[in-house]
């Protein structure tokens, strides 16, 4: 496996060391492509062999499991980084960190990605989830999507020709984003400069930015109607599972204190699903993604 690709290949990693959460066990194989040949090459290699292939950006959205994870890790966010601007149209690759991309816009007097500033991960990953904040969304002013699927076949698919909605998108799982296009307009520079610090100085304000977590834990059940609100009626900020802890500055981020498990966020996830349900008769759906948990682990 490790002569298989001109990237990068770690066995038996520990996906600690590639989450924002700093939890997870190892890993069968992780895998930074150099290229998009090299990363057919993983997928036949995957094929071939009848091995499961995980897709995963910079982590900043992840649990894994502490048991880890069978199969290859596919992590583009260090080689799959290219960013070209041609006037108002921006040609990004998956693995490029949302928040630099978001900078070099602004930096260009280009509007459309300024309230998005902050938010963690990368650029596919931001896509997947539609990421949003401030009424704006990632697919706003999307043109179209560079895709590989899990045969190994390029395509490009225009942004009419899929759907977005909260924190949703209709990508498939055996889909690969590896760049996307977008088309943005011209900015005024005092306007982009507002815009960019309202998002910073709200989110260091709200969130609990010097701890490790993974943002947001659940969806918001509605548009008028927080996560973090019904959590913050439950009385459950502060209540803590080991290392793991409901932030006291924000209901819906859970963090590591140091040296919280898996297993601690996933008492935290159940406690907290059962409280909300038990008061509000709402079922909190996961905005996290998850990785090599025992299926109906998060069933509540």
């Amino acid at each position: 496996m490790t002569t298989l690709v001109k990237g990068t290949c770690l066995l038996n990693e520990p996906m600690a060391r590639h989450t924002s959460y700093g939890i997870g066990g190892p890993a069968a194989a992780y895998v930074r492509p150099a290229n998009r040949e090299d990363l057919i090459s993983v997928l036949d290699f995957a094929a071939e062999n009848q091995v499961p292939i995980h897709i995963a950006g910079s982590g900043s959205n992840l649990l894994v499991a502490d048991s880890g994870v069978d199969g290859i890790i596919v992590a583009l966010n260090k080689t799959f980084t290219r960013l070209e601007f041609d006037g108002n149209r921006v040609y990004a690759e998956a693995g490029v960190i949302l928040d630099h991309l978001v900078r070099m816009t602004i930096k260009r007097n280009l509007s459309g990605l300024e309230n998005l500033i902050g938010i963690p991960g990368t650029l596919g990953g931001a896509l997947i989830m539609n990421a949003g904040a401030f009424g704006s969304e990632i697919s706003d002013h999307l043109l179209k999507v560079h895709l590989i699927n899990i045969q190994g076949q390029e395509k490009t698919i225009p942004a009419e020709n899929l759907t977005f909605g909260y924190r949703s998108s209709s990508f498939q799982p055996d889909e690969i984003i590896v760049a996307a296009e977008f088309k943005l307009v011209s900015g005024s520079p005092a306007d982009l400069k507002q815009k960019q610090e309202r998002a910073g100085s709200g989110r260091k304000s709200s969130q609990p930015l010097r701890f490790r977590s993974a943002g947001s834990v659940f969806k918001n059940p509605r548009p008028d109607l927080a996560a973090g609100y019904l959590i913050d009626k439950t009385g459950l900020k502060g209540t803590r599972v080991g290392d793991a802890e409901i932030s006291t500055k924000h209901a819906n981020f859970f963090i590591n204190r140091g040296h919280a498990t898996a297993n601690d966020v996933v008492q935290l996830i159940k406690l907290t699903q059962a409280k909300v349900f038990e008061k509000f008769n709402i079922k909190l759906e996961l905005e996290i993604k998850t990785l090599g948990f025992e299926p109906g682990t998060f069933r509540s």
